[in-house]
């Protein structure tokens, strides 16, 4: 037999890296999709879209980016997000200029404060509290400008550095602290009587 006919094989430490790498990522991914799906329903107010925002978001950060060091992944992941984001929300804009005629309330959605609250729980009242408080923050950040909202959703719940987030909205770092600036701002005025 020819030896140059022999197809090398991968080595045991090759198969073992590439396992560990698809750990790494696996835990990655496991660790960003609760607070990734709450952004996406947060911009979205869709449940059903933003778990597929979500989905296709971890979908092209392992097809595209796995490969990266695992220190780039965070601002990485958070730039497809929004993007994916605002891609949802340009379709959303032209179906609304083609279906002028749709209604867009938001009669169907589930109110959070009334969720949280169970009667048999001696906190009941506190709980209702807090949720009626988490509701209004997130009409709050709804009515926020988009890059605003970003701003404040990379930094202030996901806590990633400037650096970071300005690679996540591919701009500078004065530029995500002049629009977290603004987005505080505007919340601390908005939610005054909630948070004082």
């Amino acid at each position: 037999m020819n030896p140059s006919l022999i197809l090398p094989c991968e080595s045991p430490c090759t198969i073992a890296a590439v396992d560990s790498s698809a750990r790494d990522l696996d835990g990655f991914l496991a660790s960003v999709e609760r607070r990734a799906l709450r952004i996406a329903e947060i911009a979205t107010r869709d449940r059903d879209e933003a778990l597929d925002i979500v989905q296709d978001s971890m979908i092209q950060l392992a097809r595209r980016y796995a490969h990266k060091d695992a220190a780039e992944w965070t601002p990485l992941f958070y730039r497809i997000l929004n993007n994916k984001v605002l891609d949802w929300q340009r379709r959303g804009t032209v179906r609304r200029r083609v279906l002028f005629w749709q209604d867009d309330r938001d009669d169907d959605q589930p109110n959070i404060a009334e969720s949280v609250a169970d009667a048999a729980q001696p906190q009941a009242l506190d709980r209702l509290q807090q949720g009626e408080a988490m509701a209004k923050l997130e009409q709050a950040l709804r009515e926020l400008p988009a890059r605003q909202r970003e701003a404040f959703t990379l930094r202030i719940w996901e806590g990633l550095s400037v650096e970071d987030t300005a690679k996540a909205m591919r701009c500078s770092d004065g530029s995500v602290k002049t629009h977290l600036f603004r987005a505080l701002a505007t919340l601390r005025e908005q939610l005054e009587d909630v948070w004082n």
